[in-house]
């Protein structure tokens, strides 16, 4: 997907509306990303039990497929790395119900633009997400700014309107493709 002239480089905002409390992260925090998939596998599971929720062989399938993947990615892609790995057809529908079960939870995102999952690098620590999304190559970059979020949750506020969880997302070109 390429989108040319000043509005491939237009901030996008959109909300996601998860089914699970997030804390809102006004405050500073910091945290680290998980040195490996297996680590990040780990915190995923934790972080699911941790919420009452099971981790089953298939959660655990398609996180590792998700995981795999450098960019965000369709359920679709999801879905065909899922079939590939177990080596038995497996059904769209149930990837997105486990994807969505992911977002909720904080262990996966959403980038809206691109209507594409990616594996959340900390899902440990919830805060709302900032992206800066490739439009050449597709890759998303997740940066966290909590005095940016926390301005935009402050001014949805001011608006009247209860923020549940902001995730800006910014289109343009990634230093390698720039």
């Amino acid at each position: 997907m390429s989108t040319r002239g000043a509005a491939a480089f237009a901030p996008t905002l959109a909300l996601s509306l998860p089914t699970a409390d997030i804390v809102a992260m006004s405050i500073v925090h910091a945290h680290g990303q998980h040195d490996s998939r297996a680590d990040l596998a780990t915190a995923a599971q934790a972080r699911l039990i941790g919420a009452g929720e099971q981790w089953t062989p298939l959660r655990a399938t398609v996180f590792g497929a998700l995981a795999g993947f450098d960019r965000p990615v369709s359920a679709y892609d999801v879905t065909d790395a899922v079939s590939a790995t177990t080596g038995r057809r497996v059904a769209a529908n149930s990837v997105y119900r486990i994807l969505d079960l992911f977002v909720a939870n904080n262990v996966a995102s959403r980038v809206e633009s691109a209507n594409a999952f990616i594996a959340n690098v900390h899902p440990d620590c919830p805060h709302d997400c900032i992206f800066l999304v490739c439009d050449r190559c597709g890759r998303a970059t997740h940066i966290d700014d909590d005095r940016i979020t926390g301005e935009v949750r402050a001014a949805a506020t001011a608006a009247g309107f209860r923020p549940v969880r902001p995730v800006i997302e910014v289109r343009g070109l990634c230093a390698d493709c720039s």
